[in-house]
């Protein structure tokens, strides 16, 4: 709503931005008999589109609109075909968002997958790249749940239930330029501390004031660069924010000064859920202060989440958010760092996963006045957040809140940086975050990254050690890891991860003062600090879809997220000009490759520990890659690296350059801006040559430093040299080993062989060691995944007994058709097959149809192999259960419907808990999942003679259906057998209470 983005972004209208109101158009294309939520009127505001946009006061595109009988507001815009498409903010799967559908709906994703459509936050942006390199970006002004379908050849598509203006930026003639105006509209990220931009190491939970000390000083002891440890929840009494438990964290401000003392922040967890309990001071404070959420009948909401029943502060009200900042104000006064707010999409432990919808906010008149819950889901956070940060200002205003977010909107930079949530342990995770971090950076939000390791499940020594040599080089690096898993700190993996852990960390300390500088020039002026690889050049479409590459300003770091090939190993597709190799003598086989663009001058500094062990009058040095003319510049930014001198003027930003005359490069300084008087300290340069080989000379900072250029046939020598070396050096260390097995029991993810079933209309993937289960279920056509786990729970799992996890769930099966001699086979039909014991197994065929692709059917059975003769040739009592849980993308909007055997229509929605279904009432041969959000049903089609109970169970955001035969023994003549089939199909039930209608 208008009325909305007003607060929430406090747009600022740059050149180039032409903001269309779908409103307005919709109201005169359709008529006055329409109503509209809220109508109001925006006004068009046009101005030229940027260099290149071909003529200023026309909008390069002009949105078309409708608002159809459901009251779905739909904009699209077309665009020349080979236009590609990002953005859409926190996103998994691939970097490219052509042919995706995503729905903004910020959604607590624990485990999500590649195919998962509502994440954390929402970022109703697309950034569009034409095919002849030009940019456009296009953003729906609405806090409301918010369809993007970008399925449609170069045609965007948005859809919501009210009024909404679209805003285009651009066309401009780079994606730069696009997310620079789009990040003065909506505000580009607070300029971080230089500390935050350190390593942060995290975990659920170190559990009391000695394991934090301990693990910070082993940190230190094996040299190790750290910054920042984080306490999670357990820090606290019963999980009552604001407090801390007086038998494991009796002194925080002990603890956190001892930690100062060795160079060290620390960050708290605070989460909107408070506990309902008389006498506890935040929620006496708050109901005397009338602060909480309430029902559509006025009473506080109560909903369950880590401490029990909690009641949620309303932060649509300044004046509750007044209230909250102040308890912030006082929690610093405890050597608080910074803070860490999570759970605050609001998630909480219902099927929806959050509040109902109905649900009333008090907001203030500026952001859209009293509203119920689906106006503010989405914002929500990113104003938990915002108050966090002005609780922080209160308690000291000459220091720079660090506050962390999981849920956010659009333009949270201004107030917190954010994670990509609860991500997996496993390779398709590491390969995920590249993409993730540089999504939210496409979408206005750079200050982000991922769980290091992955946040559930063990990780291996090489995973871990892979994803830390790329994740040091993300903007924010932090390592984090699920309770119940094995620790996850550098140097639990073996002494190889441990050294590529500490080689990587070291990395990212030398590159810290182009970092930081990264960070001032994105506070500036809006730009991403991590881009994709296709802003070097994007009129080469072979860079579009590069997802291991990013760029770090003029710092190209080439990455491998394959478990069998090191960055060394692969083939890197480079950007047009010169790119020119370098390392710090620390090459490693599961590191990223470097390279520095031609033209570019890139500061470093030493190798420390933290970055309070740096002084401003510490050696600098400069990379200095010469471009095909021999020149080069950079920059440099300085101030105190925390507080706000540098608003007044206390900074020191340096223009360096570099030129070749007569062989000699001479490298000066050509201006300078602030008042911040240049340290006294010694200048190193050196300059690329390529290959890794490099010539140096040292000097004086501020004045001109000379190197004298080897001549041709000397350069050549040098690179071979430097090759050779580098070759032979790579030959001798010892790369991480690879481990099939993880490092602990729980947790196993997709670190051994996976079974892929790829045919027509479906992409399965198969575990065959652990009970045969289907971790992963996505229909190719709609682009939907109906169901995503991790290894050890939930996905499609298969029991032996009535009992849960009965044998035949952890067995491990056999694969008794199909090949598994690569790291992921492809099949269309697979047989997997497991000893149950007492002389039976499970046998399970899954396969795709051949005379029908758009289906896929699993035959499983429990067969008696070797039953002893003094059984009469029968086994045991069994019962065959099938049970898939699928993940639920809009829970609310989710039903199971189906034609019962005595004739009667049935729906069973979520607010049914379990229902169990027998005789009668049984299904007659087929069941469907509903879901009305996207138009989809999942039809589930049985043999009814095969199955005696169906049994229904919603949980927290995920829906249970199974399928149990009766319970009896079986013989080799008699086995036990469901046999079933699943397609998916468009919605063909009454649209009642629809969303977004049938696609």
């Amino acid at each position: 709503m208008a009325a909305a983005a007003a607060m929430v972004w406090a747009p600022i209208l740059e050149e180039g931005v032409f903001r269309f109101d779908a409103s307005e158009a919709a109201r005169a294309a359709a008529g006055p008999s329409l109503s509209f939520a809220e109508p109001r009127r925006r006004e068009v505001v046009l101005l030229h589109e940027g260099a290149g946009a071909g003529g200023a006061g026309r909008p390069a595109v002009v949105p078309e609109c409708e608002v159809v009988g459901d009251g779905v507001h739909r904009v699209w815009i077309k665009l020349p075909s080979g236009t590609s498409f990002y953005g859409t903010g926190e996103v998994s799967g691939p970097l490219e968002r052509t042919g995706k559908r995503i729905f903004t709906w910020n959604t607590d994703a624990w485990g999500y997958g590649s195919g998962t459509t509502s994440l954390y936050q929402s970022h109703p942006w697309v950034l569009s790249i034409l095919p002849d390199g030009k940019s456009l970006g296009v953003l729906a002004d609405t806090t409301r749940r918010c369809e993007i379908d970008l399925r449609q050849e170069s045609t965007i598509k948005f859809a919501a239930l009210s009024a909404y203006p679209v805003i285009t930026f651009g066309p401009f003639d780079t994606p730069a330029q696009v997310v620079a105006s789009l990040s003065h509209a909506i505000g580009t990220v607070s300029m971080p501390s230089k500390w935050a931009l350190g390593y942060h190491q995290c975990r659920f939970s170190y559990k009391s004031s000695e394991r934090v000390l301990e693990v910070i000083r082993t940190f230190r002891e094996k040299g190790i660069p750290c910054d920042v440890v984080w306490m999670d929840i357990d820090y606290m009494d019963g999980f009552r924010c604001f407090t801390f438990d007086n038998n494991r964290f009796p002194d925080p401000k002990s603890m956190v000064d001892d930690l100062h003392f060795i160079g060290c922040k620390s960050i708290w967890m605070l989460d909107p859920g408070i506990k309902k309990e008389k006498g506890y001071f935040v929620y006496e404070s708050g109901s005397e202060n009338d602060v909480w959420i309430k029902t559509a009948d006025g009473s506080p909401f109560i909903g369950e989440v880590w401490p029990g029943d909690c009641v949620f502060p309303d932060f649509t009200s300044e004046r509750i958010r007044t209230w909250w900042a102040r308890l912030v104000r006082d929690f610093i006064s405890n050597g608080v760092d910074g803070i860490w707010n999570d759970m605050n999409e609001p998630a909480m432990t219902t099927t929806t996963k959050t509040m109902p919808e109905s649900n009333i906010h008090r907001g203030d008149a500026n952001i859209g006045g009293v509203q119920n819950h689906s106006y503010y889901h989405n914002v929500y956070g990113m104003l938990m957040a915002r108050s966090t940060y002005e609780g922080m200002m209160m308690s000291n205003p000459e220091k720079r809140p660090f506050v962390l977010t999981r849920a956010g909107f659009i333009g949270s930079q201004r107030y917190a940086a954010t994670w990509t949530g609860d991500n997996l342990s496993n390779w398709e995770h590491l390969h995920m975050s590249l993409s993730m971090v540089l999504q939210l950076g496409l979408s206005g939000q750079p200050l982000s990254g991922p769980d290091i390791g992955g946040f559930a499940g063990n990780a291996t020594p090489r995973l871990f050690g892979r994803w830390m040599g790329v994740g040091a080089l993300f903007p924010f690096s932090r390592g984090h890891s699920e309770a119940g898993t094995v620790d996850h700190e550098p140097w639990s993996f073996g002494e190889e991860c441990e050294e590529v852990c500490r080689l990587a960390l070291l990395r990212r300390y030398r590159l810290l003062p182009h970092i930081y500088t990264l960070f001032y020039v994105s506070h500036k002026k809006g730009t991403p600090v991590a881009a994709p690889l296709f802003f070097a050049d994007p009129q080469d479409t072979e860079l579009r879809k590069i997802e291991t590459s990013f760029l770090l300003g003029s710092l190209l770091v080439c990455a491998s997220t394959l478990p069998d090939k090191g960055a060394h190993e692969c083939a890197h597709k480079l950007p047009n000009g010169i790119w020119l190799p370098f390392d710090f003598g620390d090459s490693h086989p599961d590191l990223p490759v470097l390279y520095l663009r031609g033209g570019a001058i890139l500061p470093v500094g030493l190798p420390i520990q933290h970055v309070g062990e740096a002084s401003s009058e510490d050696n600098l040095s400069l990379l200095v890659a010469l471009d095909e003319n021999g020149k080069a510049e950079g920059i440099l930014f300085e101030d105190a690296g925390d507080g706000y001198g540098f608003t007044q003027g206390d900074y020191l930003l340096t223009y360096y350059v570099a030129e070749v005359h007569s062989s000699v490069v001479s490298v000066k300084v050509l201006k300078t801006e602030g008042s911040r008087k240049r340290p006294n300290r010694n200048l190193n340069i050196s300059i690329l040559l390529g290959g890794g080989a490099m010539i140096s000379s040292c000097g004086v900072d501020g004045e001109e430093v000379h190197c004298t250029m080897p001549s041709e046939f000397e350069v050549s020598s040098l690179v071979a040299t430097s090759e050779l070396d580098l070759k032979e050096r790579l030959k001798t260390i010892r790369p991480i080993p690879d481990m099939d097995e993880p490092s602990g029991q729980e947790g196993a993810e997709l670190s051994k062989t996976l079974t892929i079933l790829k045919s027509g209309d479906w992409f399965l993937k198969i575990v065959p060691w652990i009970g045969g289960r289907i971790i992963s279920m996505t229909h190719l056509p709609s682009d939907s995944q109906w169901l995503h786990s991790r290894i050890e729970i939930h996905g499609y799992e298969e029991y032996s007994g009535t009992e849960y996890r009965s044998a035949g769930c952890t067995e491990e099966y056999k694969i008794v058709r199909g090949h598994l001699e690569q790291s992921c086979v492809e099949e269309s039909k697979v047989c997997l097959e497991g000893d149950i014991g007492g002389g039976l197994v499970l046998q399970c065929h899954i396969s795709i149809l051949k005379d029908n692709p758009k289906i896929f059917q699993i035959d499983s059975s429990i067969q008696a192999r070797s039953v002893g003769p003094g059984s009469g040739g029968f086994s045991r009592l069994v019962c065959l259960r099938v049970r898939p849980t699928f993940t639920l993308l809009h829970p609310t909007e989710v039903v199971v419907a189906f034609t019962a055997i005595n004739g009667l229509e049935q729906e069973i929605s979520s607010d049914s808990g379990e229902v169990t279904l027998e005789g009668g009432l049984l299904p007659n041969g087929e069941w469907t999942l509903v879901d009305r959000c996207s138009g989809l049903s999942m039809v589930n089609r049985f043999d009814r003679r095969q199955v005696s109970k169906c049994l229904v169970h919603w949980g927290t955001g995920d829906l249970k259906m199974e399928l149990w035969s009766d319970e009896r023994p079986v013989s080799k003549e008699t086995p036990l057998r469901i046999c079933h089939q699943y397609e998916v199909t468009d919605t063909n039930l009454p649209n009642r209470n629809s969303f977004l209608g049938i696609v």
